[in-house]
C-alpha cells in the first residue's frame, strides 16, 4: 500500500490538532495534484482562520508540560524519529514526488538531509548550554539560563517539503517549544505524514500541530494575532516574508526568516572547467533549480565563457526530462502552471535582450509543468532575468573581464543568500568568499548544505539560522539570574 493510500485509508488527511485528525471546521478541502500528470492524488483538509486559532491554542495548551520534559527524554523522541524515517525512506520519497514532481533520486536525497535534521537536534537537545560567570564587579554572579521561546509557528515551503519541516521542527522540540506547522498548499501530504511518524515517535499531544491551507494569508494572520504565540519561523519568497515581519511586528514576535535567493555562480580563468561543470550541475539542477540555493547567476571568465557554456550545455543535454516518479528521469516537471510560464517568460525576455540559446529554451508539448534544461549564454549585465529567482532549470552566463567587476556584479542583489566560486588558488577563493555578500559561500563545490553548518542569509535573504548548534539557538531566549552565593 502506497503512503498516499495508508494516510487516506486511516483518515490521516485531516488537519492534525492537539493529536487528533479532524476535518476543517467549514469542510474546505485542497486538491493534491501530481505536476507530472497534472492529475489530483489525493485530498487534504485546509484549515480556516479558526481552525488555525484552535492549533496555535493546543500548542500554547501543551507547552508547559513539554518544556519540563527532560533534554534526553525529548532527544531520544527524536532520535526515534530519525530512525524511523531512515527505514521508510522510500515510501516518503516517493511520496514527496508524487506531489512535488522532483525526481526519485532528488527525493531520496530529501529524506536523507531531511532525517538528519531529526539526527543532529536530537544531540543538540542534551547541549542546551548557558553560561555562568562572576561579574567585573565581583558583586554578584552571572547565570545565564537558555528557556524554550514558547508556542511556535512555523511555515514552509513546496520545493523541499520535508526537509523544510524537519530542519524546523527538530530544533524547536529540542528546545523544548510546541509548534504549528503550516505547509504550502501544494505539498500539504508529506507534512501530514511527518505529524503521524512523529506521533509514533512518542511526541504527545498538542506539541506538533500541523494545518494546511489554501487561504494561507488568512490563516496565517489570524495565527500570528493569537495572544499566546511566541515565534514565527518563515521559509518562502523575500516578498511574503516582508508581510509577515509586518504582521509579527504587531505582536512583537520572535522571527527566523530564510528568504530569497539569486546565487551567483563565479568561475574564474584558473578554474578547473570539468570540475566547475560538474559543480554547476549540482548547484543548478538539483530539484530541477526549484531550490532558494540553486546558482542563478553564471559570471564566467570571458577566456573560457563560451568553452564553459559548450561543456554545460553538453551535460545539460544528456539530461533525461520526464515524470520524477520514472527511474530514468533526470529533470521532473516544475510545481506548476504559474511557475512553467515565470520561467519561459525570463528565457523570452533574455533573448530579446540579445541572449543566444545554447541549449534548451522551451517547454515541452504534453502533459506536466515540465521545462528544458537551457543554457543562455552572452547575456548582458542589466538583463531583467538576472534580478530575478529563476526557480527553474535555466542558466544565464556572464562574461567577465576584471574579477573585481565580478564580484561588483555578483554584489548588486538585494539578495544575499548563498554564493559559489571556482578557482584553481585557494587564496583568491577566499578572498572572494570574503567579499561576497552572502551568509554562505561554497568554494570548489556545487552542494553546501549541511545540518551541522549555519544555514541562512544576509540582507533581503533572511534573519537568522538554521541548523548548526545556531539552530537549536533560535529556538531559546536568553534569562540572566544575578545572584551572590
Amino acid at each position: 500500500m502506497s503512503l498516499v493510500d495508508r494516510l487516506t485509508k486511516e483518515e490521516k488527511t485531516g488537519l492534525y490538532i492537539g493529536g487528533e485528525w479532524r476535518s476543517a471546521s467549514d469542510g474546505r478541502t485542497i486538491t493534491v495534484v501530481d505536476p507530472a500528470t497534472e492529475e489530483a492524488i489525493a485530498e487534504c483538509a485546509s484549515a480556516s482562520p479558526e481552525d488555525g486559532v484552535a492549533a496555535v491554542t493546543a500548542a500554547a495548551d501543551a507547552a508547559a508540560e513539554w518544556a519540563a520534559t527532560s533534554p534526553r527524554q525529548r532527544s531520544e523522541i527524536l532520535r526515534r524519529a530519525f530512525d524511523m524515517m531512515i527505514d521508510r525512506a522510500e515510501d516518503y520519497a516517493q511520496l514527496i514526488t508524487l506531489e512535488n514532481g522532483k525526481t526519485l533520486a532528488d527525493s531520496r536525497g530529501e529524506v536523507r538531509y531531511g532525517a538528519e535534521f531529526l539526527r543532529w537536534f536530537s544531540e543538540e537537545a542534551v547541549r542546551n548550554v548557558g553560561d555562568v560567570y562572576r561579574a567585573p564587579a565581583g558583586d554578584k554572579n552571572i547565570v545565564v539560563l537558555h528557556q524554550p521561546v514558547g508556542p511556535s509557528l512555523l511555515v514552509t515551503p513546496w520545493n523541499f517539503p520535508l526537509s523544510m519541516g524537519t530542519r524546523k521542527i527538530g530544533p524547536a522540540l529540542a528546545a523544548g517549544c510546541t509548534t504549528i506547522l503550516k505547509p504550502a498548499s501544494d505539498t500539504p501530504l508529506i507534512a501530514l505524514a511527518l505529524a503521524d511518524l512523529l506521533e509514533e515517535a512518542g511526541v504527545p499531544p498538542g506539541v506538533v500541530n500541523v494545518v494546511p491551507a489554501d487561504r494561507s494569508s488568512a490563516v496565517v494572520n489570524a495565527m500570528l494575532a493569537h495572544p499566546r504565540l511566541r515565534k514565527l519561523s518563515f521559509t518562502g519568497s523575500t516578498e511574503v516574508g516582508r508581510i509577515l515581519l509586518a504582521e509579527a511586528s504587531k505582536q512583537v514576535l520572535n522571527t527566523s526568516m530564510e528568504l530569497g535567493g539569486n546565487a551567483p555562480f563565479l568561475i574564474l580563468a584558473d578554474a578547473d572547467l570539468d570540475a566547475a561543470v560538474e559543480g554547476a550541475m549540482l548547484a543548478k539542477m538539483r530539484n530541477a533549480g526549484e531550490a532558494c540555493t540553486a546558482a542563478n547567476r553564471f559570471y564566467v571568465a570571458a577566456s573560457i565563457a563560451d568553452d564553459f557554456a559548450d561543456r554545460f550545455a553538453a551535460a545539460m543535454d544528456a539530461l533525461q526530462l520526464g515524470p520524477g516518479i520514472d527511474e530514468a528521469s533526470d529533470v521532473g516537471p516544475l510545481i506548476n502552471r504559474a511557475t512553467q510560464q515565470k520561467v519561459s517568460d525570463l528565457v523570452d525576455g533574455a533573448v530579446d535582450q540579445d541572449a543566444a540559446v545554447v541549449t534548451g529554451g522551451g517547454t515541452p508539448d504534453g502533459k506536466g509543468f515540465f521545462y528544458q534544461p537551457t543554457v543562455l549564454k552572452n547575456v548582458v549585465r542589466n538583463a531583467h532575468i538576472l534580478t530575478q529567482e529563476i526557480f527553474g532549470p535555466v542558466a544565464p552566463i556572464v562574461p567577465f573581464d576584471d574579477l573585481e567587476d565580478a564580484i561588483t556584479m555578483a554584489n548588486d542583489t538585494e539578495y544575499g543568500l548563498i554564493s559559489y566560486v571556482y578557482t584553481g588558488d585557494a587564496g583568491t577563493g577566499l578572498h572572494v568568499a570574503e567579499a561576497l555578500e552572502a551568509g554562505m559561500v561554497a568554494v570548489n563545490r556545487g552542494l553546501v548544505s549541511d545540518p551541522a553548518a549555519p544555514f541562512g542569509g544576509v540582507k533581503q535573504s533572511g534573519l537568522g539560522r538554521e541548523g548548526a548548534h545556531h539552530g537549536l539557538l533560535e529556538y531559546v531566549e536568553a534569562k540572566y539570574v544575578g545572584v551572590d552565593w
